[in-house]
This record gives C-alpha cells, sequence and structure tokens, in this order.
C-alpha cells in the first residue's frame, strides 16, 4: 500500500482490510508525507502490518517496488490509501486465481463517479493500450491489480509515478499473460486527489516505451 499524504484515511482504509477474511500481510509504504500520516502508519505497525518510510518522496510506483520487495505472500494486490476502492473485491478477485483460472487479475471500475475529464482520460488510456497491444481491457488505469508475486517481481518495474499503471500492464501483455478482469465498486474521490489529467501524458509513454519489451531479453543482459 502505497501511502502519501493521507492522514485523514489510511487508518480506516487498514482496518478494511484488515477485516477481509483471507491470510494475508499488509505492507505500508510511507512516501516521505509531509501531513500527520508518518505519526499514524507509526502507531499501526505490528505482526502483521510492516511500515517502511521512505526519506524522500519518490512517486507511487516507487513505493509498489518497495513494497513488492518486501511482500512474502503468493500473491500481492496494490491497495491506495484513500477510499475509493472497496478491499472486500479482494474475495472474487482471489477466485480466478486460486482456480488456476488465472494468474493476473484486474478489478474493472465503473467510471460514473468520475469527473468526465478523467473519465475520458481513463477511457482514452485503456483504448490506446488495447490499440497497441492488441487487447480488449476494460480498464487499464485501475489500481486493483493482482497477480502471483513472483510475476510482479519480474516485471523489474522502473517507473516511479503514477504511470507504473501503465508499466505493468504493457509488461504483463508483453510477457504474455491473460489480464483476467472482474467488476468492482469504486467510488471517485476529489479531496486530496493527486492523480491529475496531466499525468495521461506520461502513461502514454510508457505505453509506447514498453511496446517492445521482451523479458527474456532483459533477463539476458542482467
Amino acid at each position: 500500500m502505497p501511502v502519501f499524504n493521507e492522514e485523514k484515511t489510511v487508518s480506516e482504509v487498514i482496518e478494511r482490510v484488515k477485516t477481509i477474511p483471507i491470510d494475508k500481510e499488509i505492507i505500508l509504504v510511507n512516501d516521505a508525507s509531509s501531513d500527520g500520516t508518518f505519526d499514524i502508519v507509526k502507531k499501526l505497525a505490528s505482526h502483521d502490518i510492516k511500515v517502511i518510510h521512505h526519506p524522500v518522496n519518490h512517486g507511487k510506483g516507487a513505493a509498489i517496488r518497495t513494497g513488492l520487495n518486501s511482500a512474502c505472500g503468493d500473491v500481492v494486490v496494490i491497495q491506495d490509501a484513500d477510499l475509493e476502492y472497496d478491499p472486500n473485491d479482494f474475495l472474487q478477485m482471489i477466485v480466478p486465481i486460486n482456480e488456476k483460472k488465472a494468474d493476473v487479475v484486474y478489478g474493472v471500475r465503473l467510471l460514473e463517479t468520475q469527473k468526465m475529464v478523467m473519465r475520458l482520460g481513463n477511457r482514452f488510456l485503456t483504448f490506446v493500450t488495447n490499440l497497441v497491444y492488441g487487447q480488449h481491457l476494460k480498464d487499464m488505469e485501475t489500481c486493483y491489480k493482482m497477480m502471483r508475486r513472483e510475476i510482479a517481481l519480474n516485471l523489474d518495474l522502473e517507473c516511479r509515478r503514477f504511470d507504473v499503471e501503465a508499466e505493468i500492464t504493457a509488461k504483463l501483455l508483453r510477457t504474455g499473460y491473460t489480464i483476467y478482469e472482474v467488476p468492482i465498486s469504486y467510488q471517485a474521490r476529489y479531496e486530496n486527489k493527486k492523480l491529475t489529467p496531466f499525468d495521461g501524458l506520461p502513461a502514454l509513454k510508457a505505453l509506447w516505451k514498453y511496446r517492445n519489451w521482451n523479458p527474456y531479453l532483459d533477463k539476458s543482459n542482467t
């Protein structure tokens, strides 16, 4: 869970995740928050909640990398620290993985609660993803991306900010994984919103950059 200046919501999000009846570990990565988030997450640390602090703000993508490198579970999923998503959806998302029908599952949002410009931006990025990678995805930009941990680690993520969503999707598709999609609950929020329409350009650049990414070639050169 990447966290940056979410003092009003992070505690409630953690409580919601804790109640989900799945064997789990929770990894919070505080990305150098400048509000009261540091003190809140520091108190949340326990045997089943690991808290990691970035001394300098590096962005969502960097926080996700830190969390993945500390994870021990068989399956990982990204959870934002606001209240847009409902962790109860993990229960339905993990079913295709447990039944060995999928290795990667995305939660598909209904975007009606988003402002028009954000909704159009999300749909455009998904359209470009499908065009460039020959897919039929419904929601590329969703936060809820669930997959087996070894798959996530093998993506060798590089993007530091919100363009990490495009990088994850591009590299999964270039590796040959089929992305299984299930509908989830979603309520857009606007207070303290960090993602802006301007973040669409780096996402487009990432989609184009990784269109020829070859994981096997990358491995052989390291």
